[in-house]
């Protein structure tokens, strides 16, 4: 098989890496992007003319020009779980099969809340901050995690993992999700309202659909304690960033920590970064070599099924792939 890999250089650093390249190449023809720059539409079709397989970094979409011109493609591999960039009904009215990685960052992630829940709650990133201006900052009191309160929004993977780390830091942990109860019974399941008005940090890991857009609005921020730690780790639009801000400037929140938002790639947006009371990374939650090279790898082992004559795994659109039996793969029912 022959395989366009979107990743430009920096990318392919930081978003496949070395181990992975060499694992790839040693099931496929690899080719890569040589344009050093985001590939979208017709320009990622005709990059990738005489591939099978395109491996495609979150930032190159699967978007329907892509795939009305790329007679060749077979299938479209996204190196990350959030596929809300692939027009899959375009990809399968062309036949291409369309899959998805599976979750390696959940380590990663939960690591990172806990040291920015430190970072808020001492301080930590205003007194260095104040050290590297050659000024000496004033030590003022902190939030002690062990006895407060960690509201979790959304019980999912990284929820999950985060839960007990609150628990082992001595913390009440309570969780707010329509859809997952936990069973554990250490942790209190409790309405999304309540657990705002009760949790000292509050940490945002709902999933991102329509209908969790804005998820925090003034509303919402209003009902949470005076001073509580607000962070978000899980995707900008989840949060109203003007009534967030609105929240910090009246003091309502006492600091945020944020690794999303809904500047490019989900970054932080400056506006927002820039505060006094923000504590902004720029999108690293899932950027470690453990985690990058879980979702790369699950690349190769899905070019490696269809160049064995296989549907790949994390496929979701098979049945529609008509292309698949140009490799000899029979659709599923």
């Amino acid at each position: 098989m022959k395989v366009f890999l979107t990743h430009p250089p920096d990318a392919l650093a930081n978003y496949y890496g070395e181990r992975a390249l060499a694992a790839l190449r040693g099931v496929a023809e690899v080719v890569l992007n040589p344009t050093g720059r985001h590939l979208a539409g017709r320009d990622l079709a005709e990059a990738a003319a005489g591939c099978q397989a395109i491996v495609s970094y979150r930032q190159s979409p699967g978007e329907a020009e892509t795939f009305r011109h790329a007679p060749d493609l077979v299938a479209f591999l996204r190196c990350a779980v959030d596929i809300r960039n692939v027009d899959v009904a375009a990809a399968s009215e062309a036949g291409v099969l369309v899959t998805r990685a599976t979750p390696g960052f959940i380590p990663s992630v939960a690591e990172l809340v806990i040291g920015q829940m430190v970072d808020l709650a001492r301080g930590v990133s205003a007194a260095a901050a104040g050290y590297h201006r050659g000024e000496v900052p004033p030590a003022r009191m902190g939030l002690q995690l062990a006895g407060s309160t960690l509201g979790i929004i959304g019980y999912g993977a990284i929820g999950r993992y985060l839960a007990p780390l609150g628990l082992a830091l001595g913390m009440r942990v309570l969780v707010a999700d329509p859809h997952a109860a936990p069973e554990d019974p250490r942790l209190e399941h409790i309405p999304f309202e309540r657990l705002l008005a009760k949790s000292d940090v509050v940490v945002c890991l709902a999933v991102a659909t329509e209908a969790t857009e804005n998820l925090l609005d003034a509303a919402a921020f209003a009902r949470m304690k005076p001073g509580a730690l607000f962070l978000n780790p899980s995707r900008g639009n989840l949060v109203d960033e003007a009534a967030l801000l609105a929240a910090l400037e009246g003091g309502r929140l006492g600091g945020v920590a944020m690794d999303v938002g809904r500047a490019p790639d989900q970054m932080p947006t400056p506006a927002v970064a820039r505060h006094p009371k923000v504590v902004a990374t720029p999108h690293i939650g899932g950027l470690t070599p453990q985690a990058i090279e879980h979702q790369a790898f699950d690349t190769v082992r899905q070019v490696t099924a269809l160049a064995e004559g296989r549907v790949p795994e994390n496929a979701v659109n098979a049945p529609q792939a008509t292309r698949l039996r140009r490799l000899n793969i029979t659709l599923p029912a």
